[in-house]
């Protein structure tokens, strides 16, 4: 039998400074631009202020320059000691005597002026002040030369939400170390003193870009299965990266996607259309690889306005190694074999396959062939809702069928072929005959030990079926596709 849920959900600045010393202020105020140039938005860890989070992530928009405060002193208007006096134009000096000599035992005589010889220290801040489309994701930075800093915070004003940030070892830089939101406002501001005192502040008033359109990722497999946070898959697992937006800039979104693995296993993307990303290696994974998939998408642009809305990651196991092959060898009897990772057969199952050729539904040919090629487990289901209709032969058609409830079914296909439970076809498992509409019949007790003893992920090779078609690519195919047609789906050469 071979049929699809009756019903089915889609898974779908500056600013004055001054320090008093020795009864006189001094004050500064200026501003020099420094522009930096980036390649993509580089994400803040708590740990190491300066590093990113990912890398060979495509352009993200508009990304504010610096803004440096070095200081520049003024007079603050006090009369300085070593000035010239603007009454005598002389100089001033210590008492005199009458002869004219200084005398230098009168303790009256004021102490020589104080001068400092170092200089106040300098502020870098970015993005410049008055920014309005920064990048949520740039790095929000202040930087201290000639001192240090005592004192930074990062404010959306409009919301009375503090920013977090890390202050680097030697107290001279800080970093956000969370994404800014899209199109909010923010105030940074920071201080910096040296050893003498001395200290500037500087302030960085600045609005985070508003996105046209935003594009959110989902972590799935094959048919559209989310991926789950921890679960073990088999060694055929195909984790699919889906964008609920068309993406105009592939090469952009794919920079945005990781795939770590240990021990180290090379794959690539393959682009199936403007939406899904398929991620495999060119044979099965290893068994018991440790597997995180990662899109970073927030602040990238993919497209011209599409912006990815939230970082997404889960992290999974590959499972032990097994393979089930399935021959159809009518008129002999049909078979389905399970391999450990050795090789060796573990258990052999009689089974009926899909009936030989197919019928022409309102210009459409439905073929009843189970199709040849390598499929994966996608799912289990006690039951399975299955119907004809499912796929498009209605139940009141030849060969059609109302819903029935099918029992320990595990689907191997997006269009509705699993092996599962029917008793009734058991004289037809023993005897080499396909009755089938695709589905692999089995009796109870192999359906229960396939159901409970294969994973998500398991491969399972249909082949041996004279005139049946190859397995396609959108009926969970992807195991099928050569590996060099793979590496040509890849947006990234």
């Amino acid at each position: 039998m071979r049929g699809w849920p009756v019903a089915t959900a889609k898974v779908r600045h500056g600013v004055l400074h001054g320090v008093h010393k020795s009864g006189w202020l001094v004050a500064a105020v200026a501003a020099v631009l420094v522009l930096g140039a980036c390649s993509g938005p580089a994400k803040a860890s708590a740990s190491d202020p300066s590093s990113t989070a990912f890398s060979g992530t495509a352009s993200t928009g508009p990304v504010s320059p610096a803004v440096t405060v070095p200081p520049m002193t003024t007079s603050s208007g006090g009369a300085d000691p070593s000035a010239p006096d603007p009454g005598t134009g002389g100089t001033a000096s210590s008492p005199v005597d009458q002869s004219g000599n200084a005398n230098p035992d009168d303790t009256n005589a004021d102490p020589p002026p104080t001068t400092t010889s170092a200089d106040p220290p300098t502020l870098t801040i970015s993005p410049t002040p008055g920014s309005t489309t920064v990048n949520p994701a740039a790095p929000i930075t202040a930087v201290a030369a000639g001192g240090t800093l005592t004192s930074v915070t990062l404010v959306n004003p409009t919301e009375n939400v503090q920013v977090a940030g890390a202050l680097s070892a030697d107290k001279t830089s800080w970093q956000a170390t969370q994404p800014l939101g899209y199109g909010k406002s923010y105030r940074l501001t920071a201080t910096a003193t040296n050893d003498d005192g001395q200290t500037v502040t500087g302030t960085s008033a600045f609005t985070t870009l508003t996105p046209h359109n935003m594009t959110m990722p989902y972590l799935e497999y094959t048919g559209r299965y989310p991926l789950t946070n921890g679960a073990t898959y088999g060694v055929g697992i195909v984790p699919v990266v889906h964008f609920d937006e068309p993406i105009a800039d592939r090469a952009a979104a794919q920079r945005t996607l990781q795939v770590t693995t240990s021990p180290h296993v090379d794959g690539s993307w393959y682009w199936s259309d403007a939406q899904n990303v398929h991620f495999r290696p060119k044979d099965y994974w290893p068994a018991g690889t440790k597997v995180t998939i990662s899109a970073n998408v927030y602040g990238v642009e993919v497209g011209p306005g599409l912006y990815g809305q939230s970082d997404v990651s889960t992290s999974f196991t590959i499972g032990r190694r097994q393979l089930t092959v399935a021959e159809d060898s009518a008129p002999k009897v049909d078979t389905v074999t399970v391999y450990d990772a050795a090789g060796k057969a573990i258990r052999t199952m009689n089974t009926s396959m899909g009936k030989h050729g197919g019928v022409t539904v309102d210009g459409r040919y439905i073929n009843f062939y189970t199709p040849n090629g390598t499929y994966t487990v996608l799912d289990h289901k006690n039951p399975q809702m299955m119907s004809s209709a499912s796929y498009g032969l209605p139940a009141d058609a030849p060969g059609g069928y109302a819903p029935e409830p099918i029992y320990y079914s595990t689907r191997i296909s997006t269009d509705g072929i699993f092996l599962h439970e029917l008793n009734n076809t058991v004289w037809a498992q023993n005897h080499g005959y396909d009755v089938s509409h695709g589905c692999l019949n089995l009796n109870k007790a192999n359906a229960v030990w396939f159901y409970n003893n294969s994973l998500i992920g398991d491969p399972v090779v249909i082949h041996g079926a004279k005139g049946a078609p190859q397995l396609q690519f959108s009926e969970g195919g992807e195991w099928s596709v050569p590996w060099s047609t793979w590496l040509a789906g890849s947006a990234i050469r």
